[in-house]
């Protein structure tokens, strides 16, 4: 009758464990930037719902996004989750028509730009925004 495990037997279990944390791991590292995009996604929708109260009550799109903090939609403005230190981009064009309020997206991409006629230029397409104008792709809403 044994009372111990063997060296071997004990080698296997820690080589199984090792294997299930290889596998663990990747996948965790995905589900956090899953995550990440999650909170972009709500937070861009409420900054959006903010920026088109502050316009229904000014008749005009807020030239800072900062305008929009402290009202009854935004108390504080909160941090892009891919920075986790700076808050959301955002631009208005020239003409004062449409704006984009964007995050730099998992690839930290800190370029994009809308056009007086809405249309939205991105310089990573793994960006993720919102706009009154023309989308570039299925990232803005």
């Amino acid at each position: 009758m044994r009372k111990a495990f063997t060296l071997i037997e004990l080698l296997i279990v820690m080589a199984v464990i090792a294997i299930l944390i290889g596998i663990a791991i990747p996948s965790f590292r995905g589900m956090q930037e899953e995550a990440k995009k999650a909170k972009a996604g709500g937070d861009l929708r409420v900054l959006k719902l903010a920026v088109e109260a502050y316009n229904a009550n000014n008749g005009v799109y807020p030239a800072l996004l900062a305008s929009v903090e402290g009202s009854s939609v935004v108390q504080t403005l909160p941090k892009d989750p891919f920075t986790d230190s700076s808050n959301y981009r955002y631009s208005l064009s020239s003409n004062g028509r449409y704006y984009i309020i964007y995050s730099v997206g998992p690839n930290n991409t800190t370029t994009a730009s809308i056009s007086d006629s809405g249309v939205v230029t991105v310089g990573d397409s793994s960006q993720i925004g919102t706009t009154n104008g023309t989308p570039p792709n299925s990232n803005w809403k």
